[in-house]
């Protein structure tokens, strides 16, 4: 079964007038453009669609794109912008461990004297002891040095 007849396409006058502005404007992504000139390759309101692998010759995507993008309008509902634009994240970043408060804690730490044995502070050697005290979490020796080094702290 084709993707045309799977997720068909069917724009209205004014979607299609839309995405005609969206691709020869071109103040636009380069993407949305894209997705643009699919969607419009695909609309079966106008006649005959091509093949899925014509499209994509033609836009210059992969037969694949041309599937996922007339899978993503179906599941919007037929809803264009929401087809052409960029997708919302399903979930957010994570954030960074390291806060303002833990900045403080580590910086301290960097700058008391080493522990016994021990001429100076390595990166090594704050990690093990980050990872001893109970309100920072752990954090490797390369965050940590990045830490020590936007704050301009050096290890002596």
């Amino acid at each position: 079964m084709s993707s045309q007849k799977k997720y068909p396409v069917a724009l209205s006058a004014e979607d299609r007038l839309a995405l005609v502005r969206v691709t020869t404007t071109g103040v636009r992504s380069a993407s949305m453009i894209r997705r643009a000139r699919v969607l419009l390759a695909l609309d079966t309101s106008v006649g005959e669609v091509d093949p899925r692998a014509v499209i994509a010759d033609r836009v210059g995507v992969s037969c694949e794109s041309v599937r996922l993008i007339s899978k993503r309008y179906v599941e919007t509902g037929g809803d264009v912008w929401a087809t052409v634009g960029r997708k919302e994240r399903a979930c957010p970043p994570v954030p960074s461990p390291v806060t303002g408060e833990v900045e403080a804690r580590l910086i301290a730490l960097a700058c008391s004297a080493p522990p016994k044995g021990h001429v100076r502070w390595s990166l090594r050697l704050l990690e093990k002891h980050v990872a001893l005290v109970e309100d920072i979490p752990d954090l490797d020796h390369s965050t940590i040095g990045r830490v020590l080094k936007k704050r301009n702290c050096v290890l002596t």
